[in-house]
C-alpha cells in the first residue's frame, strides 16, 4: 500500500514537472481572432441595453442592429426619478397609502 502511494506520488510529481515548461513560458491554449464588424455591432448595441429586459430589449436590440437607434437609451438618475415621480404623483392628486405605493412602482421603473 506504502509503495502504490509512493509510486502514485512520483508519477503525479513527473507529470507536473513535463507540463511546467509550457506554462513558464506563457504558452496560451487559446487563441483570440478579432470581431467581425456584425460582432462589434452587436457587442456596442448589447452594452448600451444595460438594464432593459423583456420587449423592450428585444426591440432596441433589433433597432440598434438596423441603425435605427442614434445613442444609447437614456438613463433617468434615482434623484431625476424621484422628481418625476413626484410631480406625477402631486399632478394626479394622490394623498396617504395610494401616493406611497404609486410612488414605489414609478420609482421602480
Amino acid at each position: 500500500m506504502r509503495i502504490r502511494t509512493s509510486m502514485l506520488a512520483l508519477g503525479l510529481a513527473l507529470g507536473a514537472l513535463a507540463a511546467a515548461p509550457a506554462f513558464a513560458s506563457g504558452a496560451k491554449t487559446t487563441t483570440h481572432k478579432t470581431m467581425t464588424a456584425q460582432q462589434s455591432k452587436m457587442a456596442e448595441c448589447s452594452h448600451q441595453s444595460k438594464g432593459m429586459k423583456g420587449e423592450a430589449h428585444k426591440k432596441f436590440m433589433s433597432d440598434c442592429l438596423k441603425g435605427k437607434t442614434a445613442a444609447a437609451p437614456a438613463k433617468m438618475t434615482q434623484q431625476e426619478k424621484m422628481k418625476s415621480c413626484n410631480a406625477e404623483a402631486r399632478q394626479k392628486g394622490l394623498k396617504g397609502a395610494a401616493r406611497k405605493s404609486f410612488m414605489s412602482s414609478c420609482l421602480k421603473g
